[in-house]
C-alpha cells in the first residue's frame, strides 16, 4: 500500500528514503520540511487511511537522525555519511563475543569467523565516509585479540618464548612475561604492540576494516558509482 506514497513522492520530485514503514524525506529547508510532513501525514491518513505515528514523526536536520544504522555530518558545506554511535555500540558488542577469551578457539578459526562477520558488515557500512572511525576500529579489535593471544601464552616460560621469537629483548620479554598487569592493560602496552603489529594479524589471515571499505569504494569509484548526498533538513512520518 505505501507504494502509493511512493509514487506520489516522486510525482512531487522528492529526494527520501522508505524502509517497510520507516520514511525520510530530505529537503532543504526547516519549512520546507514541515510543509512536506503535513503532506505526507495528509496523503498517508487521508488517501490511504493509514495512522502516522506521530511521537515518531517530526521535522529535524539531517545530521541529528539516523537512519539504518548511517547518521549524517557536515563537512565544506556538504552533508556526508557517518556511522551511527548505536552502530558502533552494536558493533563493538560483536566484536566482543567474536573475541571473547572464554572461548577456547584456535586463532584461525577465530580470524575466519572473524572475517566473514566483516566481510558482510563492511559491505553495507561503507557507505560511511569516516576512515579515522574505521582504523580506531582496527586498532581497538587488534588490541582485542592480543589479550586474547596473552591468554593463551599463560604461563611464563611460553609468554616470555613467544616474545622473544617475535623480536622482543629477551630481558624486556622476561620483565613482560612476569607481569601481573591485566589483560587488558598489556594488550596495549608498547612491547606487545612491537611483537603482535598489524603485518603479524595480516600475515594471520585478518583483513582489516579499513582495507576492506577502502577497496569498495575503489570499486564504486572505478565504476563510476557511489552514495547520493543527503541535504540538509529532513521530516519524517
Amino acid at each position: 500500500m505505501l507504494d502509493d506514497l511512493d509514487h506520489e513522492l516522486e510525482r512531487r520530485g522528492h529526494a527520501f528514503v522508505r524502509y517497510a514503514d520507516d520514511l525520510r524525506v530530505y529537503v532543504a529547508s526547516e519549512r520546507a520540511a514541515e510543509r512536506v510532513l503535513d503532506g505526507v501525514t495528509a496523503f498517508v491518513e487521508g488517501r490511504l487511511h493509514l495512522k502516522v505515528n506521530r511521537v515518531k514523526s517530526g521535522v529535524a536536520p539531517a545530521t541529528v537522525r539516523g537512519l539504518l544504522g548511517f547518521g549524517f555530518f557536515v563537512r565544506d558545506g556538504q552533508v556526508r555519511v557517518r556511522l551511527e554511535h548505536r552502530t558502533r555500540v552494536r558493533l563493538k558488542a560483536r566484536l566482543r563475543r567474536l573475541t571473547s577469551r572464554r572461548r577456547s578457539i584456535a586463532m584461525p578459526v577465530r580470524l575466519a569467523l572473524l572475517n566473514r562477520f566483516l566481510a558482510g558488515w563492511s559491505a553495507y557500512f561503507a557507505l560511511a565516509e569516516t576512515p579515522s572511525v574505521f582504523t580506531e576500529l582496527d586498532e581497538w579489535l587488534r588490541r582485542r585479540l592480543r589479550q586474547v593471544r596473552w591468554k593463551e601464552w599463560k604461563r611464563f616460560a611460553a609468554r616470555r618464548r613467544n616474545l622473544v621469537a617475535l623480536g622482543i629483548p629477551d630481558r624486556k620479554a622476561r620483565q613482560w612475561a612476569a607481569s601481573r598487569k591485566g589483560y587488558w592493560r598489556l594488550s596495549g602496552s608498547p612491547p606487545l604492540q612491537r611483537a603482535m603489529p598489524n603485518r603479524y594479524w595480516t600475515d594471520l589471515g585478518l583483513v582489516s576494516l579499513s582495507d576492506r571499505v577502502r577497496r569498495l569504494r575503489d570499486l564504486w569509484r572505478t565504476a563510476g558509482c557511489g552514495p547520493a548526498r543527503p541535504v540538509v533538513w529532513e521530516g519524517s512520518a
